[in-house]
């Protein structure tokens, strides 16, 4: 059978994996230049830092048998979050390599965005068809919900109600290499009631050869200026956690916007399948959410498929 997953994520790599593993005709469309989504980990000149997904926690049987596999990979280490209990995990050289690693034997073609769902066949904007028995959407459901409509594919209202259930918040997030450490305490920080939410010293964790640290605005603060000046919105975050970054160690500044953070408002079910079309949807938004339900999201959709043409 041929599948076409849009989006090289966590969720779509989980899903390929075990279709491919099952036999199916697998193809990964991503619109990016690299696999990982929010797993994403970025370089800037020596620096390291991940600028997405910072750490994850282990609940399920099944996720915990990926992640042995990984530890014993040496693709993850253990990390202790500083005001968890609960020991969480990090990728070794940054998130990125998880999915990395996922995609070692995957067919992934990147810089391809779909344009057009057809009845059997999905359109790129390169112009490439690539055709299909079954479709997994693991892109965010506005994106979605946009390629949809575009597509004049036929949306029941029960598939409506669910489109329009799912709310996400945005994150801007700040990235800056330092001449000097910086002062925090176990390399993260959790912080309430600011602009910041987060920080994270990537030195500290491991991931860079220089010091780095990546900022993460609050929901509230992204959601106030996701739109305004990126450059201005890096030097006012930055300042307000002048208590642990020195202005004067600050060197390079990046800033990036997340649209679609973090998934406030999920499908309580790990996928969810259009009434009149082979589309799937599946992704941090279906299940429990975070670096786990992605995966998990991934791994149940495949099962389904997988039991539904054998």
């Amino acid at each position: 059978m041929k599948i076409i997953i849009l989006g090289a994520g966590m969720t779509g790599l989980s899903a390929a994996r075990i279709l491919t593993q099952n036999g199916h005709e697998v193809t990964l469309l991503d619109k990016g230049r690299g696999v990982g989504g929010r797993m994403s980990t970025r370089k800037i000149e020596l620096a390291k830092a991940d600028h997405g997904a910072q750490y994850f926690s282990v609940k399920s049987p099944e996720f915990r048998l990926f992640i042995d596999e990984l530890i014993t990979e040496k693709v993850i280490s253990e990390w202790q979050v500083p005001q968890r209990e609960n020991v969480r995990y990090i990728g070794t050289a940054g998130m990125n390599t998880i999915p990395k690693y996922l995609a070692a034997s995957l067919n992934i073609q990147l810089n391809e965005k779909a344009i057009l769902i057809h009845s059997q066949s999905v359109e790129t904007e390169s112009g490439n068809q690539y055709p299909f028995d079954a479709l997994i959407s693991t892109m965010p459901t506005p994106q979605a919900t946009e390629l949809f409509q575009r597509s004049q594919t036929v949306l029941s209202e029960a598939d409506q109600r669910v489109l329009a259930s799912i709310e996400y918040d945005p994150c801007i997030a700040v990235l800056a290499t330092l001449n000097t450490p910086s002062t925090l305490e176990g390399g993260g920080l959790l912080l309430e009631n600011q602009p910041v939410a987060w920080i994270a010293d990537n030195f500290q964790k491991g991931i860079s050869s220089v010091p780095s640290v990546t900022l993460h605005a609050s929901a509230d603060y992204s959601q106030a200026h996701f739109e305004h000046n990126l450059q201005e919105v890096g030097k006012d975050l930055l300042a307000s956690v002048r208590d642990w970054i020195a202005p004067e160690s600050i060197e390079q500044v990046q800033v990036h916007r997340w649209r679609y953070s973090l998934a406030r408002q999920r499908h309580p079910h790990s996928f969810y399948k259009l009434e009149h079309a082979p589309v799937y949807l599946a992704g941090d938004a279906f299940g429990i959410g975070n670096v786990e339900g992605a995966f998990l999201s991934g791994l149940e959709v495949g099962k389904a498929l997988t039991s539904l043409f054998d």
